[in-house]
């Protein structure tokens, strides 16, 4: 059984449009200000003072178009938000700017979020244009070092989700992607490879995360259950465990960045929060009205002053403070 619920420490309101995806940059010193990045369905990306809990600016380069996924880059001078209108649009937030410099064009109509490593070349994994393929782009360059498809006739469905990073050992970026069929796909980046593939879900794997670590990870699906995989020292994907839940539907699967908690974004607008080394459920957050699209802990130096948030289709951003309860 789930512990009781903290209460909401507050909310985030007026964005008048679902709200499909946050991130969080808050790893400043004063009088650097905490900042939450939204990603809303009308297009907009609300940059939001976590201090005053308004909205401080509204970029607008997606032509209506819903916008799923932001991320800042260069501690925060640039920012990346992904849109429906195919473009990944680079905003230079440098002291004070809010403009438009540059984009990137997508050939992909799903909505599998772009993934992004920053390591000495920055790299941005994304869907392409055929049905099945992946492609990692060098953001510096913007030349395409690695493209990679599943050669069997797009029977895996279009790439739903992914997650790259680096590993300890070996010279080449991984990349893990989530596919409309329900399989988990392991690639190699640099020699532009399967390594291992793992049929997890009945449905489309909606989203993902991956604890590099402990090479562990966890995928949600629109069925009523999460499950937990691992990569083993072969590389090869192993089931771990299923983590039944009470209704279906997983939006969004995110790890804490010190992997302790997970946290899922539920169809039934709930938040449920679990400890990651057995996957014991700790809380379930009930504050939204609709489905629950996103979830993202913040970044703070302090702990006591971390958040988690949470995003939904009932246009509101809820905070929670699960750090002094869990």
């Amino acid at each position: 059984m789930a512990l009781p619920a903290p209460d909401i420490k507050f909310d985030l309101r007026g964005i008048n449009a679902e709200v499909n995806c946050l991130h969080f940059s808050c790893k400043v010193q004063k009088p650097n200000i905490p900042l939450l990045f939204s990603g809303a369905s009308n297009g907009y990306v609300h940059i939001w003072n976590l201090n005053t809990r308004r909205v401080d600016t509204i970029l607008n380069g997606h032509q209506g178009k819903s916008v799923y996924w932001v991320h800042t880059l260069h501690n925060r001078d640039l920012l990346l938000s992904q849109g429906r209108d195919l473009r990944i649009c680079t905003w230079n937030l440098a002291e004070g700017r809010n403009e438009e410099i540059d984009f990137i064009s997508m050939e992909s109509v799903g909505f599998c979020k772009c993934a992004l490593l920053e390591t000495e070349n920055r790299l941005l994994a994304m869907p392409g244009r055929e049905i099945s393929q992946v492609q990692v782009l060098d953001l510096g360059s913007k030349k395409i070092i690695s493209s990679m498809n599943s050669n069997t006739d797009n029977k895996w469905g279009m790439a739903m989700c992914m997650k790259l990073w680096q590993p300890n050992s070996g010279s080449s970026p991984m990349l893990l992607v989530g596919y409309e069929d329900g399989s988990l796909a392991l690639w190699n980046i640099l020699e532009h490879r399967l390594v291992s593939r793992l049929s997890c879900h009945k449905d489309a794997v909606l989203s993902l995360d991956f604890d590099c670590i402990k090479a562990r990870g966890a995928s949600g699906s629109p069925e009523k259950e999460l499950n937990v995989w691992t990569i083993d020292e072969q590389q090869n994907l192993k089931a771990y465990k299923v983590q039944e839940l009470v209704n279906p539907g997983i939006a969004d699967v995110v790890l804490r960045q010190d992997h302790k908690i997970l946290a899922t974004a539920g169809w039934d607008s709930r938040i449920r929060v679990f400890g990651w080394k057995k996957m014991k459920p700790l809380a379930v957050l009930q504050y939204h009205s609709a489905t629950a699209h996103c979830v993202s802990f913040s970044d703070h130096i302090a702990p006591e002053d971390r958040l988690l948030a949470a995003g939904s289709k009932d246009q509101r951003i809820s905070l929670w403070s699960i750090y002094q309860n869990i």
